[in-house]
């Protein structure tokens, strides 16, 4: 028996129970989160062996490290030069795996799967993540609240860890009850149908085009979702607003920026940030103004946007790429995990829309100014592989999307396409993309000029290298309609690639 771990449990527990949201949120308002990530640093150097050896083979005196300029100084720690060197006990602190108390499992979808350990206390800082969004975007304070975990359950790391996020909340006293049907739809289903009728809403918590999927097929299984108040957790994609317009229309939402929020989420580090009412304002304002988002964000495709704790995890950019640092099973410092975006101060952001015409707090519905803390943004784009060069254009997943989700075009698909770059007879080259069918249907030549048209049509609004590099001749894209669940294209139960590599 453990004792130190005794403690470490009901010390962290008590603080999340009696510390409220707000006073959470407003550390970082009042410490300056530079000071708390030389602490971490020092911390992490004294405890965890792996960092210990990590620093020494490079040179680095750990006490040199005093200053903030100095600890950007700091080499950056990956998966490969970190987590795959060295024993998986010396990365947790004092050196012991036991010190944790659960270990879930990455999707290893760039690579071998990885295991993170983490303990019980790593979980109540991620657990305020899901608090900002069931208290200040779904009001579960004041309403009864059935939160349905549609995450894949088993190792992987999303499932388990919502589901005891969200029984954190209800032991805060939030009058949350969770069930935990995983990704089997005909649980969620029964569920929905003999539970959701005792709450007052019900939040549905999985990945975008699950979730879409889950809502069609309910539909079609005569759900009427728009009678049980829905709300949407999602974490694990970019989608765009049109998407969220959409199964908005399908759920029943009057009011998106409250009734959706997205977690930017890594299974090396639980959530790093989560959307906001605000955050979700000022996305939607710069779907409507793409050059604006351009100027912002510097690509052609929106990122999801979402804000953070710099207490909780702390961001620096690099290249064009993301790095924190966070404290966890693994503590983290300077981890650069490949995603590409970038860092935006509130008020930088306020004032690049005051200066394009827009004020996101004068535009928000009021809730009693519910979740408008001058928390930083960060942006994420996601991994650069999934795109395609095109006449020496970048073409993105995003950009393909908001051409299936036009009224007309929507009913018809699923949501899942592959893009390639081929050549006809000629060796001439041409953009190809193949699309799902719902369910049932059968796709036709008429359909897919329509599919084509739509997706040429918003390419030309969105993405300015498209609309330049391409010989106007060469952008309408080539469209074929495969039938739902094609074992080539889009297997059942397969994660789900918009590309293919080349032969």
């Amino acid at each position: 028996m453990s004792v130190k771990k005794q403690q470490r449990s009901l010390s962290a527990f008590q603080d999340f129970l009696n510390t409220s949201l707000e006073t959470q949120l407003r550390q970082s308002f009042h410490t300056a989160p530079e000071t708390e990530v030389l602490q971490l640093f020092q911390e992490v150097v004294a405890t965890v062996p792996a960092y210990q050896a990590f620093l020494q083979e490079r040179g680095i005196e750990p006490q040199t490290i005093q200053t903030f300029a100095d600890f950007q100084s700091l080499p950056l720690l990956t998966k490969a030069n970190y987590i795959q060197r060295y024993p998986l006990a010396n990365l947790c602190r004092d050196g012991k795996l036991d010190s944790c108390d659960l270990i879930a499992v990455s999707s290893g979808s760039t690579g071998q799967p990885t295991f993170w350990p983490r303990f019980l206390s790593d979980e109540f800082q991620i657990a305020t993540r899901f608090e900002q969004i069931f208290r200040d975007s779904f009001q579960a304070d004041t309403r009864t609240t059935l939160a349905v975990i549609c995450f894949t359950l088993g190792t992987w790391v999303g499932g388990m860890y919502t589901a005891s996020c969200c029984r954190h909340l209800a032991a805060k006293g939030y009058p949350v009850t969770v069930v935990t049907p995983g990704n089997n739809k005909a649980e969620i289903f029964r569920v929905v149908r003999e539970l959701a009728p005792l709450f007052d809403q019900v939040a549905l918590l999985g990945y975008p085009p699950f979730l879409k999927d889950v809502i069609d097929s309910g539909i079609a299984e005569g759900i009427q979702w728009q009678q049980y108040s829905v709300k949407l957790v999602m974490a694990g994609e970019v989608f765009s607003e049109e998407w969220r317009n959409l199964v908005g229309e399908r759920i029943g939402s009057t009011n998106p920026c409250y009734d959706f929020a997205s977690l930017y989420g890594t299974a090396d580090a639980g959530v790093l940030g989560n959307e906001t009412p605000l955050s979700i304002c000022i996305r939607r304002f710069f779907a409507q103004n793409p050059d604006a988002a351009r100027n912002l964000f510097g690509e052609s495709r929106l990122p999801t946007l979402v804000q953070y704790d710099p207490i909780s995890r702390f961001f620096e950019t690099q290249d064009g790429t993301l790095l924190f640092s966070g404290d966890n099973g693994i503590p983290l410092i300077r981890y650069h995990i490949s995603d590409t975006g970038g860092i935006i101060a509130y008020e930088q952001m306020l004032q690049f829309l005051q200066e394009n015409g827009f004020d996101p707090l004068a535009e928000l519905p009021s809730q009693g100014n519910r979740g408008l803390y001058p928390l930083p943004f960060v942006y994420i784009f996601g991994r650069s592989h999934f795109t395609v060069s095109y006449f020496g254009a970048n073409i993105y997943p995003e950009n393909i999307q908001v051409g299936l989700e036009q009224p007309g075009i929507r009913d018809w698909v699923t949501g899942k396409f592959v893009m390639e770059v081929k050549e006809d007879a000629d060796k001439n080259r041409f953009l190809s993309i193949t699309v799902e069918l719902a369910p049932v249907l059968k796709g036709n030549e008429e359909m897919e000029n329509a599919i084509a048209f739509s997706i040429y049509t918003q390419l030309i609004r969105l993405n300015s290298e498209f609309a330049n590099y391409v010989p106007s001749q060469y952008q309408l894209p080539q469209v074929t309609l495969l039938p739902f669940g094609d074992p080539e294209y889009f297997p059942i139960g397969v994660k789900h690639r918009y590309t293919r590599s080349k032969d």
